[in-house]
């Protein structure tokens, strides 16, 4: 079964899109969001892809982590 493509909670996806775009410009990679490199990327490898972008994700997982330890913290 697919995945729906309309978010469960209204405004998530613009949420993420600029939680993106603030990790992107955190670690200098602005160029590589599709937000500002709308060409085809089909004829690049999946190394090359994964090392233009996946440090956004990385750094995107990393906050949400930092963000959870503190929300835990702040329980107790």
């Amino acid at each position: 079964m697919s995945r729906p493509k309309t978010p469960l909670v209204e405004g998530s996806r613009e949420a993420l899109t600029r939680f993106k775009m603030e990790c992107a410009a955190e670690i200098g990679r602005t160029q590589f969001t599709k937000e500002n490199n709308d060409h085809y990327k089909g004829d690049l490898t999946a190394r090359q892809n994964g090392s233009e972008g996946g440090p956004i994700g990385g750094q995107m997982v990393k906050r949400m982590i930092e963000a959870y330890e503190n929300q835990l913290k702040n329980q107790q």
